[in-house]
């Protein structure tokens, strides 16, 4: 009767043995998505260009909601253009967006309203306001609008490719 005990207990612990994990398969890590250069956007002031960047456009719902989300490279001179049917208080987050962002807000005039500089990537909250009813925002890589002294009164123009302009062709 021991014997069998001891067949008992020896069979129980190979089964108690801790097997080694299964390797877990590396995610393959998402490629950035690529920018849809549709132009090029010059700030200004008092008439003199300060700087040009190329810019990707988003003036559909859909293109605003999705703005810079799951972008985890902003190429430099670069950034985008979101384009409002009219000018009102506008607020951004950054959900999902894993890059730091200057967040520029521009009235119906194209002039420059303030600088949410260094948005947290990642972040529902806070969110990034603007200080008066904005017609247009623009995303640039953080640390921009410092770099080139954009402060209120800046302006902005842009001329969109052609063949793939949205509806707002240029800048007012």
């Amino acid at each position: 009767m021991t014997r069998f005990f001891s067949l008992i207990l020896l069979a129980s612990l190979f089964g108690c043995q801790e097997s080694a994990p299964e390797p877990t398969p590396e995610a393959p890590s998402a490629p950035s998505i690529p920018f849809d250069i549709a132009g090029d956007l010059t700030f200004s002031r008092d008439g003199q260009p300060i700087t040009t960047i190329a810019i990707e456009v988003a003036d559909t719902d859909s293109l605003r909601m999705r703005g810079m989300m799951d972008r985890t490279e902003i190429p430099d001179a670069t950034g985008m253009l979101f384009i409002f049917p009219t000018a009102a208080p506008q607020s951004f987050w950054m959900q999902n967006t894993p890059s730091a962002l200057d967040i520029m807000y521009f009235g119906a005039d194209s002039t420059l309203i303030n600088v949410q500089a260094n948005a947290v990537p990642f972040q529902t909250n806070p969110t990034y306001p603007s200080e008066g009813p904005a017609q247009f925002v623009v995303e640039t890589p953080a640390g921009f609008a410092r770099r080139y002294g954009l402060t209120p009164g800046v302006r902005i123009d842009w001329d969109l490719d052609t063949e793939e302009a949205p509806a707002s062709e240029t800048a007012p």
